[in-house]
């Protein structure tokens, strides 16, 4: 009793009790809160797994078997370094606003899930009833593949480049605000696109279609992806004439976004 009542006594981070865990300056840190370090440390250990797991299946099916199945743990690793690096690049270079929420795990749900567990569900009975897909050569020709795999690593490079280069001035969240960290961005990527981001996204999912040959969830991510970005970039653009006035005006008029139909 001596020694533990000795312990309390010197030692320089006793127990929190829940009294003062409330008040404490840290609490944003702790488990169920939005920066949880917790949550943070297993949202990435499992994104880690599900990439291992999903390279580790992908050599091993395509050096052990014929079968096209080795689309879907392709997939599966995709999304896992995707949704990894969405955080990574916030905490690396906006650390300030990087949280739980920054790996996008939930982002528009539940739209989002059934998106990717349709794609899935596509790629698997198609690879399943036919295998050889006679009945559409197109989709499953070496070239689609080749160009949904340039398509996936240009776009997931393009993204990750818009995210460090922007900085402090990138969000995930359409800003309302203009904070005092936020300035216009012209230069490097931006130069040349006008929301990498959004054009890296949009032809990255597009390219994971491809390399399933999915040919319906293709042309649903074409029309979903092109309304959700047309309509969001209209809606942030208006914010960002009011931030920043004529020199995004400009901007605007010399840098395209090189997504069809959104000029």
């Amino acid at each position: 009793m001596e020694a533990t009542d000795s312990y309390r006594a010197w030692s320089p981070n006793p127990p929190a009790t829940s009294s003062t865990a409330s008040h404490s300056p840290d609490r944003i840190y702790f488990p169920h809160q939005p920066k949880s370090l917790a949550g943070i440390a297993l949202r990435s250990f499992c994104l880690g797994i599900a990439a291992t797991l999903g390279v580790g299946s992908v050599v091993a099916t395509l050096l052990y078997t014929n079968s096209p199945l080795w689309r879907l743990p392709f997939f599966l690793a995709t999304l896992a370094l995707f949704h990894f690096l969405e955080f990574w690049t916030t905490a690396a270079y906006n650390t300030r606003v990087a949280d739980v929420s920054s790996f996008l795990l939930t982002a528009n749900w539940p739209g989002y899930a059934i998106a990717h567990a349709a794609a899935t569900t596509e790629c698997l009975l198609t690879n399943l009833f036919w295998p050889n897909r006679s009945w559409a050569p197109l989709p499953s020709s070496s070239l689609l593949c080749l160009i949904g795999f340039s398509l996936v690593i240009i776009g997931q490079t393009v993204r990750s480049v818009a995210m460090i280069q922007a900085g402090p001035s990138f969000n995930h969240m359409v800003q309302h605000q203009r904070s005092a960290a936020h300035v216009l961005v012209t230069t490097g990527i931006y130069a040349r696109l006008r929301h990498p981001s959004y054009f890296g996204f949009f032809w990255w999912a597009l390219g994971t279609q491809l390399v399933l040959g999915n040919v319906i969830s293709f042309f649903a991510y074409t029309g979903v992806l092109w309304k959700f970005f047309s309509t969001r970039i209209r809606h942030e653009e208006e914010f960002l004439v009011m931030f920043f006035g004529d020199e995004y005006v400009d901007y605007r008029k010399k840098v395209g976004t090189k997504i069809p139909l959104v000029p």
